[in-house]
């Protein structure tokens, strides 16, 4: 009994009425004016919907009356993007009016059937109700009003799950926004991992060195080899402290909007940096690269970085073939370069399964490895979102 009860007493109970009570102001108004055309509102509402700024606004109530005190994501509060969108946010408004509508009169007819109920058993005329004005007045109708009460409160509460439930189907995120989403959590991921692999590779190298020069300096008894390695331990902590530095200063920044992420339009600078570093890169480009999709464009960017970045690490300066190929938004970017001494040298490995984790977060494919004239060859290919 006290489980059932229980939503007498939550907030949200009351702001999810609130909520279905705001569209009727305006709706109560128009009916004031104009009593013999209530489905005017209803129409109005369709170009109303259209607007693209209309559904950051229904999505920041949602969030504040229908989930209070919850940073809820399934509810957008991004404008309208597409044509989905916005025939979303129409039918959402539609069907907000109606329920709001169904409320107003539960909240009305109910209360005042138990009031005449409670009046009909001290003996008053009530004609409004067949029922009531069929009987005689009996003390038993004022037991029975409870009934339209509680026939309110659940009425009440299973608007409020109704009103949520639905606006979490038509303002929840779109395909993109979920996309978009699960880029920035894999973005995140992938710093995380390669920022803990430089604090391992850096602050682990300078302790290593950093214990093994201090024992050998008190076993050797030689002041001259004690200098020597206690300047090759300061040489170590000061680079292991910039490095640190460096690290906490990545993550002191505050991550920017995916829109604002390096593309594929950006690439002169990737090659032009492996350029510097003395690769020789011969690059080519076909096809609009501006009209990539935003996702496909930004993993390409950073595919492409990883795949630069690689024939540098492990390969030196040697030759490099970039080819990027747009041809029906679908994407194929492809990173040859010769092995030093025909060796294949892939390293640990964690760059290149990153490249095929971006690949096939979207929907594509990579491929990584020596190919038959024994170059070493990155391989990736993204379909249109």
């Amino acid at each position: 009994m006290v489980r059932l009860l229980r939503p007498l007493v939550r907030g949200t109970t009351y702001t999810r009425l609130l909520h279905l009570w705001v569209p009727m102001a305006a709706f109560s108004v128009w009916m004031f004016v104009m009593p013999h055309l209530p489905w005017v509102p209803l129409l109005v509402l369709v170009p109303v919907g259209l607007i693209a700024a209309v559904r950051t606004g229904e999505g920041v109530q949602a969030r504040l009356l229908l989930t209070p005190g919850h940073e809820d994501s399934a509810f957008s509060v991004t404008p309208s993007v597409s044509r989905r969108d916005r025939l979303r946010t129409v039918a959402w408004l539609e069907l907000r009016m109606l329920l709001g509508g169904v409320t107003s009169m539960v909240c009305v007819w109910l209360p005042l059937i138990a009031v005449e109920m409670v009046r009909h058993s001290l003996g008053y005329r009530v004609d409004d109700i067949p029922v009531l004005r069929d009987t005689e007045p009996h003390w038993v109708w004022a037991v029975l009003s409870v009934f339209p009460l509680l026939a309110l409160y659940g009425a009440v509460v299973g608007l409020g799950v109704l009103v949520t439930a639905a606006a979490r189907a038509f303002l929840g995120p779109s395909a993109a926004e979920r996309l978009s989403a699960l880029e920035e959590r894999t973005e995140q991921l992938l710093e995380r991992n390669r920022i803990a692999r430089e604090l391992h590779d850096s602050i682990g190298h300078a302790l290593t060195v950093a214990v093994v020069q201090a024992g050998a300096a008190r076993t050797a008894n030689s002041p001259e080899f004690t200098d020597r390695a206690l300047t090759a331990i300061e040489e170590t902590g000061r680079a292991a402290l910039e490095d640190l530095e460096r690290v906490l200063g990545v993550l002191r920044e505050s991550r920017g909007p995916a829109s604002g992420r390096p593309t594929l339009v950006d690439a002169d600078r990737l090659l032009e940096s492996a350029r510097a570093s003395g690769a020789k890169v011969d690059a080519e480009v076909r096809g609009p690269v501006e009209t990539l999709p935003g996702p496909v464009s930004r993993e390409g960017y950073r595919i492409l970085q990883e795949s630069l970045t690689n024939v540098l690490r492990h390969a030196g300066a040697v030759p490099a073939r970039v080819r990027v190929e747009v041809r029906d938004g679908a994407l194929t970017l492809e990173v040859r370069n010769a092995l030093p001494d025909g060796r294949v040298t892939p390293g640990r490995g964690s760059g290149l399964r990153g490249i095929r984790e971006r690949a096939a977060l979207l929907g594509g494919r990579a491929h990584t490895g020596p190919d038959d004239s024994g170059d070493w060859q990155v391989r990736v290919e993204l379909p249109p979102t």
